[in-house]
C-alpha cells in the first residue's frame, strides 16, 4: 500500500508562520540589544526559519497521521473486500471521511440486502417443503389405504392409484421445474437459437392448449389477423414453453367466458412485442414485485385447486433473462393482467 499525502499544506503553513514570527521576532529583539541590526540578515533568517519549519512539520504531521490511518486499515479486516485496500492510504482526513461513509453506506446495504435475501430463503424452503409435503401426504395416504384393505375393492383400487399417480406427477413436476431453473440460474441449460415464426408459434400453443381453454369457455385468440409471418431469432422451445406458462395461467385465473389475447408488436428497430392479456381476476399491486419469485403465490389457496408447480411464472423469467431480454407485467385487480416480453428480430 502507497500513502498518499495531502495537498494541502494549511497546516504546516500556519504553524511555519508562527514559529517563523516567533524566532525571528526574538532574534531581532537580540540584535538590536546587543548587536547591529540587519535587515537582509532578518529576512533571510526568517526565510529560512520558515522553510525548514515547514519541511519539518509537513513531513512528521503526515507521516504521524499515515502511520495511525494504517492501523485503521489494517485493524479493520472488513476493509479488505473493498476498494480501499486496493487503493492508496490517503493522508487527507476528508477524503478519509468520505471513503469511510461509503463504506458504511455499502455495508448497511449489505446487510439490509441479505435480511432481505435471507427471509427470501426462509419462505423458499417453507414453501419448497409445502409444495413437496402436500403430493407426497397424498400418495401416503392412498397407498396406505389400499394397503389396509382398499386393494381388494377393484373400484377403489383404480381410483386410489390414479389419485397416487396424479400426485407422483406433481412431484415429477416440481423436481422438474426445479432443476431447470437451477441449471438456467447457473448457465447450464444452453439455448439452441434458431429463427422461427412466432406468429406460427402462437397458434400451435393454441392449439395445444384449446381444450382446457374451452373447459371454462374461454376464447384465445390473437389482437388481429397476422398473414405475414414474423421472423425472431430464440430458442423455439424455450419460447413455446414460455408461451404455455403465459397461456395456461390466463386459463387459470382467467372469467368463465373470457379471453385471452395475444398480439404481437414491433417494439424498436430489432425488437418485438409479445403481449398475453386476460380479462380474468387481475393481480393486486402489492403482489407485483414478488410474482415471478418460485412457489410465489397471490392466492394461497385456489392457485392450489387449479394444480401446476408454482414455479411457472419464475421458469417463465429465467427464460427470457436467458435470451437477455425483458419481461413485463401490468395488472389492475378484477380488471384483468398483461404479461409482455420482447424478443429479436431475425434479419
Amino acid at each position: 500500500m502507497q500513502s498518499k499525502f495531502k495537498k494541502s499544506y494549511r497546516f504546516a503553513v500556519k504553524t511555519s508562520f508562527y514559529l517563523t514570527a516567533f524566532i525571528t521576532l526574538l532574534t531581532g529583539v537580540f540584535l538590536y540589544a546587543f548587536f547591529e541590526l540587519k535587515i537582509w540578515f532578518l529576512l533571510a533568517l526568517a526565510v529560512s526559519i520558515y522553510a525548514f519549519s515547514f519541511a519539518i512539520i509537513q513531513y512528521r504531521v503526515e507521516r504521524f497521521i499515515y502511520r495511525r490511518v494504517k492501523k485503521i486499515y489494517d485493524d479493520l479486516t472488513l476493509l479488505e473486500s473493498t476498494s480501499l485496500t486496493k487503493g492508496t492510504i490517503t493522508t487527507d482526513m476528508q477524503t478519509l471521511t468520505r471513503e469511510i461513509d461509503k463504506f458504511a453506506r455499502d455495508k448497511k446495504i449489505e446487510i439490509e440486502t441479505l435480511k432481505v435475501r435471507e427471509q427470501y430463503r426462509k419462505e423458499f424452503l417453507g414453501n419448497v417443503s409445502h409444495e413437496l409435503k402436500t403430493p407426497l401426504f397424498t400418495v401416503q395416504g392412498y397407498i396406505l389405504t389400499l394397503l389396509d384393505g382398499a386393494m381388494n375393492d377393484k373400484n377403489l383400487r383404480e381410483k386410489y392409484l390414479e389419485r397416487a399417480n396424479k400426485g407422483v406427477e406433481r412431484l415429477s413436476y416440481i423436481i422438474q421445474d426445479l432443476d431447470m431453473i437451477t441449471k438456467l440460474e447457473v448457465g447450464d441449460l444452453s439455448l439452441e437459437i434458431e429463427a422461427f415464426d412466432i406468429v406460427q408459434l402462437v397458434k400451435s400453443v393454441f392449439d395445444m392448449l384449446e381444450m382446457k381453454a374451452l373447459k371454462k369457455k374461454i376464447t384465445l385468440t390473437f389482437d388481429l389477423n397476422y398473414n405475414k409471418p414474423i421472423l425472431v431469432k430464440a430458442d423455439k422451445e424455450r419460447i413455446q414453453q414460455v408461451l404455455i406458462n403465459l397461456v395456461v395461467n390466463s386459463i387459470k385465473y382467467g372469467r368463465e367466458k373470457g379471453t385471452t389475447e395475444v398480439s404481437i408488436e414491433n417494439l424498436i428497430k430489432n425488437k418485438v412485442i409479445v403481449r398475453v392479456t386476460d380479462n380474468g381476476e387481475g393481480i393486486e399491486k402489492s403482489h407485483l414485485p414478488r410474482l415471478f419469485e418460485r412457489f410465489y403465490r397471490v392466492s394461497k389457496t385456489g392457485s392450489r385447486k387449479e394444480g401446476g408447480s408454482g414455479l411457472g411464472l419464475s421458469i417463465v423469467k429465467h427464460i427470457i433473462e436467458a435470451h437477455k431480454e425483458k419481461i413485463y407485467v401490468e395488472s389492475e385487480y378484477g380488471v384483468g393482467s398483461e404479461f409482455s416480453f420482447t424478443l429479436e428480430k431475425a434479419k
